[in-house]
């Protein structure tokens, strides 16, 4: 397994402050619902994870660290560039990966925050 790269943070785009919105749509609910389903999977989770501590990794490695088959892992990761948080590139026989929207890495941070916190909660 190659050293992974660090990468320089990817940051999101300005948005307004969820205080500042308008109260969402229907549509809007239903594509968030959406969006949360398909996050809401322990390999892609662990997948997500994984890239967000490396500038790009391909299926192999990616497999490896997760304790994972290739092709397991490559099916949840076309669901994640399909859906387009991920980017892929071939690089002779290997697809190479990385997080192109920035915003899940927050989400992740933000989800991994409130599941720490809950817990310290629960123990007091």
């Amino acid at each position: 397994m190659n050293p992974q790269k660090r990468i320089t943070p990817l940051r999101c785009l300005p948005k307004p402050a969820l205080a500042d919105r308008e109260l969402i749509t229907i549509a809007q609910a239903g594509e968030l619902m959406t969006l949360f389903k398909m996050l809401a999977n322990d390999t892609r989770l662990r997948l997500l994870h994984a890239l967000s501590r490396s500038a790009e990794m391909c299926v192999k490695d990616l497999a490896s660290a997760l304790g994972m088959k290739p092709q397991a892992v490559s099916n949840q990761l076309q669901r994640l560039v399909d859906r387009g948080i991920l980017g892929a590139s071939r690089n002779g026989n290997n697809i190479h990966y990385r997080i192109v929207d920035p915003c899940v890495i927050n989400l992740l941070e933000k989800g991994l925050c409130l599941m720490e916190d809950a817990e310290e909660r629960r123990s007091k």
